[in-house]
């Protein structure tokens, strides 16, 4: 990472975890604010981590460097993937995991989240995690080497609950996208909480009480 990441605890002693990966250009302040409007008041003291990607040079922004979990060749997205970039960015989440347990939080309260490239993130480790997390979260995103999916998850995992949101007109992944990972996921049995918002590549009110409730039901104590 570039930077530590930014910590907040709703409470001192927390007993849960979620961890927030950003988008593509942005840094770990980015979702503070939308943590800051969610209230998980009634399964207890949480703790939020939101980590800084590397800053790299990303191909389809001609070669310009700025914070990113992997780099982007193509508009397509699927196409040309980081696999590099990608394994090396879910060692890093795996290290913020294992923080979290060293500090106390057992893997069935953590809950790993992201947005857009954030979001790749979270699926790519949360359904490789050895252990079996609280839930998974993907906002505006897509699932990453797909083809190796199958072959990689761990049973650990196999029936943590998934959420996914997405904007019907985001220009930046297109929805269609987004479904083939929904349906990808559904295909692998995977329970996916699908969600989809008229609004573009962002985050809107009624997602965050969606999001609220979901974190709410996969933290309960």
């Amino acid at each position: 990472m570039s930077r530590p990441p930014i910590e907040i605890e709703t409470a001192p002693h927390p007993s849960a975890t979620v961890i927030v990966m950003h988008g593509l250009g942005a840094d770990g302040n980015d979702f503070v604010p939308i943590a800051n409007e969610l209230d998980l008041s009634s399964v207890g003291p949480v703790r939020f981590v939101f980590p800084n990607a590397p800053v790299i040079p990303v191909t389809i922004n001609g070669g310009y460097q700025m914070p990113a979990w992997y780099d982007i060749a193509v508009a397509d997205l699927v196409a040309r993937e980081d696999e590099t970039g990608l394994r090396r960015s879910q060692a890093t989440i795996e290290a913020l995991i294992a923080n979290e347990k060293a500090r106390g939080i057992a893997a069935g309260r953590i809950v790993v989240a992201g947005f857009s490239q954030g979001c790749a993130m979270a699926l790519m480790t949360g359904l490789r995690h050895g252990e079996r997390l609280a839930g998974i979260v993907g906002l505006s995103g897509y699932l990453p080497i797909a083809a190796t999916t199958a072959a990689e998850r761990h049973a650990s995992n196999h029936d943590t609950p998934v959420f996914l949101a997405h904007g019907r007109q985001d220009p930046v992944v297109p929805i269609a996208r987004a479904q083939q990972s929904r349906d990808a996921l559904a295909a692998l049995g995977y329970a996916v909480e699908w969600r989809e918002y008229a609004m573009a590549h962002s985050v809107c009110l009624e997602e965050i009480g969606d999001l609220n409730a979901f974190l709410l039901r996969v933290l309960a104590p």
